[in-house]
């Protein structure tokens, strides 16, 4: 048999996130406001959206780099 650890070692580090979800009972669609547009509508299935709180891993958004431009150019 397989044994399943619960550690604190396998369990990611969630953090309470605002988020905006669908209305729509049957629609599971949801959207880290960070991520999400003014007047935010569902992605799924364009119904309205409310703001709520879920616990969720954090995330790093991480800055795109600019090319380097070479030395010459300076």
């Amino acid at each position: 048999m397989f044994e399943v650890s619960t550690t604190d070692e396998t369990k990611p580090n969630l953090k309470l996130t605002k988020i905006w979800k669908c209305r729509n009972a049957e629609c599971k669609a949801w959207v880290r406001e960070e991520f999400a547009v003014e007047q935010q509508s569902c992605p799924i299935c364009k119904g309205p959206m409310l703001r709520s709180m879920r616990h969720l891993p954090a995330v790093q958004n991480k800055i795109k780099s600019q090319p380097r431009k070479p030395k010459s150019d300076f």
